[in-house]
């Protein structure tokens, strides 16, 4: 099994938040600040758009008891980036663009794999196909896997221009493209 990657996600081995998370998965579920969790029992998958988001989910985590990084690898949780994929080493995680069911269209996507490696020999999976867990409610068509757009932090303010702020969400005019693109925020 395997869970989505959109945007930047922050992947944690479900076994750690058993055992170092206060209140289990029920006080973790509870603690994710976003309807972007999904799990297929051996990670979750929290996502978000920005950096920052990311920073601060990392450092509850931690501060809730999970380790991040020890000797420059990931322990507990690991980012992903749904363009390049880990950030950091990590010995128990793998990252891939797989076919999305029975169509052409790719989708990048995580599972906890921990069995022997030979590095630069490809991907690594227990079997022969993969079941995909995404968030409640989520739909290939006009998701970020069908649509993403990928600005570079450098150039987010000389390409964007903000046009206004609906239901949780900052709309963006593209500059460059002359299309709105979306940016989710999480507010609190």
């Amino acid at each position: 099994m395997a869970v989505l990657v959109e945007a930047i996600s922050v992947i944690v081995r479900h076994d750690s938040i058993d055992l170092r998370f206060p209140g289990g998965w029920q006080g973790f579920e509870s603690s994710v600040p976003n309807a972007t969790i999904c799990t297929d029992k051996q990670i979750a998958r929290v996502g978000f758009m920005t950096p920052k988001d990311v920073e601060k989910f990392i450092n509850h985590l931690e501060y809730k008891g999970l380790i991040f990084l020890a000797q420059e690898k990931a322990v507990d949780l690991a980012v992903v980036d749904q363009q390049r994929g880990l950030t950091i080493p990590c010995d128990w995680l793998e990252f891939g663009k797989l076919p999305f069911r029975d169509t052409d269209e790719k989708v990048s996507m995580c599972w906890l794999y921990e069995g022997e490696r030979i590095y630069g020999h490809g991907l690594y999976m227990s079997g022969t196909s993969m079941e995909l867990c995404t968030p409640l409610n989520w739909e290939f068509e006009g998701s970020l896997s069908q649509r993403t757009t990928f600005i570079e932090t450098s150039d987010v303010e000389k390409r964007l221009k903000f046009l206004r702020s609906e239901d949780g969400v900052d709309v963006y005019l593209d500059t460059q493209s002359g299309k709105e693109v979306y940016q989710g925020r999480n507010d609190d």
